[in-house]
């Protein structure tokens, strides 16, 4: 069974043809959306990417479903890379990171951490 995903926002650059798409429904604790890990769900593998403007889909395959999930409009979508070709360092000798707080409270960042290679090595 394929199944078509549609989003407002363009997609994650990262987000290949082969990676797993994964799906989980949240729901408010705290004033926050929250979710557990056992209730995340595989819902296939990406076959196809459609990246363009305001027409922003995934076609995604799953042999075992017969039915698509009803709650994915409700559903916080996230995908996993393949570890057997994905196993590669970030390359290259500058970077940009950008943390954002769109919290209204005070927020602290203790740490951030990477692991570089340098690519003419």
């Amino acid at each position: 069974m394929q199944i078509k995903l549609t989003f407002n926002e363009p997609l994650n650059h990262s987000l290949q043809v082969g990676d797993t798409i994964w799906y989980v429904t949240t729901g408010q604790s705290g004033g926050y959306e929250t979710a557990g890990v056992s209730q995340t769900n595989k819902l296939g593998t990406v076959e196809e990417i459609s990246n363009q403007y305001r027409a922003h889909q995934i076609t995604v395959s799953n042999y075992t479903l017969t039915v698509a999930p009803t709650n994915l409009e409700q559903s916080f979508i996230m995908f996993s890379k393949d570890n057997k070709a994905n196993l590669s360092n970030l390359k290259g000798y500058y970077a940009l990171a950008r943390f954002e707080n769109n919290s209204r409270k005070k927020a602290e960042l203790y740490a951030v951490g990477s692991e570089i290679a340098l690519s003419s090595k």
